[in-house]
């Protein structure tokens, strides 16, 4: 017999389904089995027979299920929606009195105090369905925000790139093209055609007679090491062949082979053997996997994961493809995410004590929204000094061939990499090897300034002038991807990220002095921090004269000097200080954002520009030094500069929103440019505490200059009276605005009928009621008596004639 349970697939044996156990219609009426028999003759618990069912004393088909939060009924002795049993009428009312005497609150840990005594909505299946039974299929109708794409630091958004089918990416007819073809020796060209025959795949180089040879040395069908069954080859690279396989010891899963470029080259050979023995410790998500090394007709070949996605330079050959053969680079915060992505695998083979050496597009996989690091055919140790080193031309750091890699030439990689990605770098490899093309010629970085610093800093010519390791670049890249998505969307930020470097900047209120830019954040592995943490910060004379006592004239040391000069106003003392600590590490760009914040000060603009404009080239992902820079320019007579520096903190970051608008309006009223004043002003939003004096300048701006026509004048009175300022200030303004507006309606011209200035009606008797309320308010709060007699005498001059 089926079982009669709605949604249920099972048999009824024995009384009971064999799928979810509810007994069927008919086991009271059909006979006993022997077993069934046997059974309840055992001992069991008070109402409960040895099978454990329930007897008669169980709750009736009908009853509410009497587990709390559960909506189900019972049907056969248990709930139909969670499957608990009945408890027998004596229990119940048993349950019920001791969750009456529980406590709502009480013991930490009991279920006196646990969600489950709360009642919850129906969700998931309890809404598709109360048959309590497993056929409920799950759909994904919900939100997908817990799963977002890792590429892009949620931040923007990367196509992802669909997984390749092992089995496709074969080559179907595996040669090196000629112009490919160069000795691994000399670097000349070899196997190149000659009086229209076409050149050989082996042979040996003629200019120094190194053997050379471009054949796939395994075929499909191969066997490597009894284990590794060839499918066939996937590319040429660097060092030789690139096969694919099936690892028969381990599911048959895909790998790849990767072999030398010839078997007889010492070079080639030693960095096969070189990544057998350190490669292994290589461990990161982010990394492609090395399982094997192992040997076939006397090659060497390293068995590693096969990472079915797409390089980036596939992914750019596609762009172009699809774009008529023209380059087309790829969007500048999509390869800023490419390359944050990385990032961490670089600083993990750098905690290792390894380079990488050879990073390019190349090397670059996309899978889905994930990345892989391939290729560590040129990694090696730091201090190898015996290895050969493997690099490109155009990508590898002009100090390796003398003294070899370092942290510094992966990240001139990473930056001319990003280059490569976001334009059409013509001349990588000759004009510019070892520079980059002049910012008057490439509109790329005249549009991304701070994306422009950020490679100029990774492929400074000397080493010491870049990043000093891949996680402080990596702060810098995402302030750099963070302000370009901002500028993409060219809206006003509604997002502030906490930098590591600066302190939000310290007002809401327009800036006017050095102190109302952001602070440094302090250095916690100083080793004098926690010497500075005793330091009394109320009196900075006595704070200097403590300082001075410092067990070690440390960096953070330093600086507290000189933020303890600034404050009793020794710009002089402060320089010094920050000269000291330039002295010591010539690299401190913190030494240099003092000198700027002292030559503000000292209203010294020039040097104000220079010292920020350093500090900028330095940390270009920051914003504090962007803002800083924009004051001193707007001081020091480079208003354009100083707008669009504003521009760029207002859109990418909310807590710099409120400064760089004043900023910014200030710079465009100065030119005569009210509506683009007012528009920033427009910018602070009303949660800021600057909101007020947004509102008061906004109406300044309004009002400046000449006459004004009425559609002005009701903009100002508006501005004025949605804002919260001071009575007193607000009647002032009315006063102004409307002692200008009377003229106007007063006069023969032509006002539309309607109109209004603010709350106050655009007629004759309108504006004079509301100018003489205005002038007897500010009347009654004047303190002196004859500015108070004046007051009335002008409202006494204005009010509408009357018969009283």
């Amino acid at each position: 017999m089926s079982c009669t349970q709605p949604g249920c697939t099972g048999s009824i044996v024995d009384g009971y389904c064999d799928v979810c156990g509810m007994a069927g219609d008919s086991a009271a009426a059909a006979p006993a089995t022997p077993a069934a028999t046997a059974a309840s003759a055992l001992p069991g618990p008070a109402g409960v027979t040895a099978t454990g069912t329930l007897k008669a004393s169980r709750g009736a088909n009908g009853d509410p299920c009497p587990q709390p939060g559960c909506t189900g009924k019972i049907l056969d002795g248990y709930c139909d929606v969670c499957g608990s049993p009945a408890l027998p009428g004596a229990r119940v009312a048993e349950a019920a009195a001791i969750a009456e005497s529980q406590p709502l609150s009480g013991r930490e840990g009991t279920s006196a105090t646990a969600a489950s005594r709360v009642q919850s909505a129906a969700i998931g299946s309890k809404r598709a369905g109360t048959t309590g039974s497993y056929a409920t299929r799950r759909t994904r109708t919900g939100s997908q925000r817990m799963r977002s794409a890792r590429l892009g630091a949620g931040l923007t958004v990367v196509p992802p790139a669909p997984p390749v089918d092992a089995a496709k990416a074969i080559m179907a007819d595996p040669q090196v093209p000629e112009d490919k073809r160069n000795c691994s020796k000399c670097g000349n060209p070899v196997g190149r055609s000659i009086n229209g025959q076409p050149g050989r795949s082996e042979g040996f180089c003629p200019n120094c007679g190194q053997q050379f040879s471009f054949t796939p040395k395994l075929q499909q069908g191969d066997l490597v090491a009894g284990q590794y069954e060839v499918a066939g080859a996937l590319a040429h690279g660097g060092l030789g062949w690139i096969y694919l396989a099936r690892d028969r010891n381990v599911s048959n899963r895909w790998v790849v082979l990767k072999g030398l470029l010839n078997s007889g080259d010492p070079d080639a050979l030693a960095a096969a053997i070189a990544e057998q023995q350190f490669l292994a410790q290589v461990e990161h998500p982010l990394i492609v996997e090395i399982y094997n090394f192992v040997t076939h007709e006397g090659a060497g070949y390293i068995v590693m994961e096969y990472v079915g996605g797409k390089s980036l330079k596939q992914i750019l050959k596609q762009r172009m493809a699809a774009n008529n053969g023209a380059y087309d680079p790829l969007p500048v915060d999509q390869a800023l995410a490419y390359i944050l992505e990385l990032l961490p695998a670089f600083q993990y083979l750098h905690d290792l004590g390894l380079v990488y050496c050879d990073f390019k597009p190349d090397n670059m996989i996309q899978v889905g929204d994930a990345m892989k690091l391939i290729d560590l055919g040129g990694v090696r140790r730091i201090d190898d000094e015996e290895s050969a080193i493997y690099g490109t031309v155009g990508y590898q750091a002009p100090e390796v061939a003398e003294i070899g890699p370092s942290v510094a030439s992966d990240i001139y990689t990473i930056g001319r990499t990003l280059v490569v990605l976001t334009m059409e770098f013509r001349g990588y490899q000759g004009t510019y090897l070892h520079s980059l093309p002049p910012v008057d010629s490439t509109p790329l970085f005249q549009e991304n300034d701070s994306l422009y610093q950020l490679v100029a800093k990774c492929c400074a010519p000397d080493p010491a002038d870049r990043f000093a390791s891949v996680d402080e670049m990596r702060s810098q890249v995402l302030g750099v991807l963070r302000e370009v998505v901002a500028r993409k969307r060219q809206g006003t930020a509604t997002t502030s990220a906490a930098s590591v470097l600066f302190e939000s900047p310290a007002t809401s209120r327009p800036i006017t002095e050095w102190s109302q830019l952001p602070k440094l954040r302090e250095d916690t592995t100083d080793p004098q921090h926690s010497w500075l943490s005793s330091i009394s910060a109320d009196d900075p004379k006595k704070r200097l004269a403590d300082l001075q006592q410092a067990p070690e004239d440390s960096a953070e040391v330093w600086l507290a000097r000189a933020r303890a000069a600034l404050e009793l106003s020794d710009a002089k003392g402060a320089q010094a200080h920050a000269q000291a600590l330039l002295a010591a590490d010539p690299w401190e760009w913190r030494a240099l954002w003092i000198e700027g914040l002292a030559a503000v000060q000292a209203q010294d603009w020039e040097t104000a520009k220079a010292s920020f404009n350093a500090v900028y080239q330095q940390v270009p992902g920051e914003l504090a030094p962007k803002l800083a820079l924009a004051f001193a320019c707007e001081r020091g007579g480079l208003p354009e500069v100083a707008e669009g520096l504003y521009q760029v903190c207002v859109a990418t970051d909310a807590a710099y929103v409120p400064p760089a608008a004043f900023g910014m309006a200030r710079v465009r009223a100065d030119r005569k440019d009210t509506p683009g004043a007012v528009a920033a002003l427009d910018l602070v939003p009303n949660t800021s505490r600057g909101y007020t004096e947004a509102r008061q300048q906004r109406a300044e701006v309004l009002l400046s200059g000449g006459a004004h026509d009425l559609a002005v004048l009701d903009q100002a009175m508006r501005t004025i009276e949605s804002s919260s300022i001071d009575g007193r200030t607000r009647q002032r303004y009315t006063v102004r605005i409307l002692t200008e507006a009377l003229p106007a309606v007063s006069g023969n011209g032509q006002v539309p009928e309607g109109a209004r200035i603010g709350s106050v009606a655009a007629t004759e008797v309108g504006v004079r009621d509301g100018l003489e309320n205005a002038l007897r308010s500010l009347a009654r709060d004047a303190i002196d008596v004859k500015e108070r007699v004046d007051l009335v005498n002008q409202a006494n001059a204005v009010r509408n004639w009357s018969l009283t």
